[in-house]
């Protein structure tokens, strides 16, 4: 036999699947400690990008005056550096306008 679904008990039935919702402060929400997420913090990935960032830059200008000064013939290397610094620093700059219009976006929101 199937039992019909009437309106209150399937109400009560989804009921029963929802979460129940614990107000800050009440004594259940104490015991809840903080996950703790080992992950960097946005200052230490800025720094270490920028300074990846530079080292490519360095790279790329000592591989260029090598090859200025005659002390190397290895030209493809040379561009390829400047190539992979050129792209990392165009996308930092992609990032820093990101982060520019997001800062401009909360400055400029109505309260």
């Amino acid at each position: 036999m199937t039992e019909a679904l009437t309106f209150p008990s399937f109400q009560a039935a989804m009921l029963a699947d929802v979460p129940v919702i614990t107000p800050i402060g009440s004594p259940r929400m104490a015991s809840i400690q903080p996950v703790s997420l080992d992950a960097p913090d946005f200052k230490q990935v800025l720094e270490a990008t920028l300074d990846r960032v530079d080292r490519l830059q360095r790279s790329a200008a000592q591989q260029q005056q090598a090859i200025d000064m005659g002390l190397s013939d290895d030209l493809s290397s040379a561009m390829i550096e400047s190539q992979k610094a050129s792209v990392a620093f165009s996308a930092l700059l992609q990032v820093r306008n990101k982060l520019q219009q997001g800062i401009d976006d909360v400055m400029n929101s109505p309260l």
